[in-house]
Parts: C-alpha cells; sequence; structure tokens
C-alpha cells in the first residue's frame, strides 16, 4: 500500500534510521576507537533526530491509533520497543555498548521500524479518515520542526517552505 502523505515524514526519518542500523551490521567493530565512532554517531541521530520522531510517534500517533481497539496491542509493543531503544541510546551516549550489543541495537531498531511501516501504518491507513491522518500529519510535523536542521535530511515543512 502507498503510504498515506502524512505518515511520509515519519516513513522518511525510518529510511535515516534503516540507513544506519545497516551501516553498523556491515561496519567493523574491532577496535575501541571503532566502538566510540559508532556510538558517537547513533548518539547524534538521536539527538537530531530520533528524540523528536519518537516524541512525535508517541505524542501523535499512537494515541489516535489506540483508538482502534486492535491497535491497542500493537501500540503497547511498539511503546515498550521505545524504551528499549532508549536505553540503548543512553548506552550508547555514555560509550557502554561492545560490539555485539552495538549489531543488538541495529537489529531491534531495525525490527521495530519495520514493524511500524509494515503493521502500525498499514493498518492506520486502512482504518482512518483522510482527515484523521491529515490531522496527525499536521501535528507530526509541528514536532518534527523542533529537530535542528543541521546535518540530517531536511524534513517535509522544510522542502515545502523551500518550494514555495
Amino acid at each position: 500500500m502507498l503510504r498515506d502523505k502524512s505518515l511520509i515524514p515519519l516513513s522518511r526519518q525510518h529510511q535515516h534510521a534503516l540507513a544506519l542500523c545497516v551501516r553498523i551490521s556491515r561496519a567493523h567493530l574491532s577496535t575501541p576507537a571503532e566502538l566510540k565512532a559508532w556510538q558517537s554517531e547513533v548518539e547524534q541521530h538521536f539527538a537530531l533526530e530520533i528524540q523528536y520522531h519518537f516524541a512525535a510517534e508517541e505524542e501523535h500517533l499512537f494515541p489516535t491509533a489506540r483508538r482502534y481497539g486492535d491497535l491497542g496491542p500493537l501500540v503497547d509493543e511498539l511503546v515498550a520497543e521505545h524504551a528499549r531503544l532508549r536505553k540503548y541510546f543512553a548506552r550508547a551516549k555514555a560509550r557502554e555498548l561492545e560490539g555485539p550489543e552495538l549489531r543488538q541495537f541495529a537489529e531491534t531498531l531495525s525490527t521495530h521500524i519495520r514493524k511500524e511501516e509494515r503493521q502500525l501504518f498499514e493498518e492506520m491507513q486502512k482504518h482512518m479518515t483522510a482527515e484523521e491522518l491529515a490531522t496527525i500529519g499536521e501535528r507530526v510535523e509541528g514536532t518534527l520542526a523542533a529537530a535542528p536542521q543541521a546535518c540530517i535530511t531536511p524534513t517535509e515543512q522544510t522542502l515545502n517552505t523551500q518550494e514555495t
């Protein structure tokens, strides 16, 4: 199913995070310097994008999805996964992740993203009206707009502003 335009900003950020996951899974993690560099990148990715992404989902997407009873258990899973992922991000910031844990982080994040894309977003698009999705999209954009604009791919709002 094509992604509704209201969810595209989140899907774009998912692509950024998946790219990070692929790069980590392919990386050499054999020296302390390599581990430190990757943990620094994970920390930066959280600070510049993922913390805002999680906030947008938790404040706007998940509460709306929860109104559809069959999505409640999935939302509960995703919220728990956000908590687990935040612990990984905190450990990366403290430079406490060893190579296997860093790879496990990448696998956990990748699995989480695919669950959101393939299950949550698909079901939301089936259940919700265009108006509900548009409202979510506006609120999500507002939250994502708080993210720093340095060294990250521009949000939909930034792209749209530059086009006009």
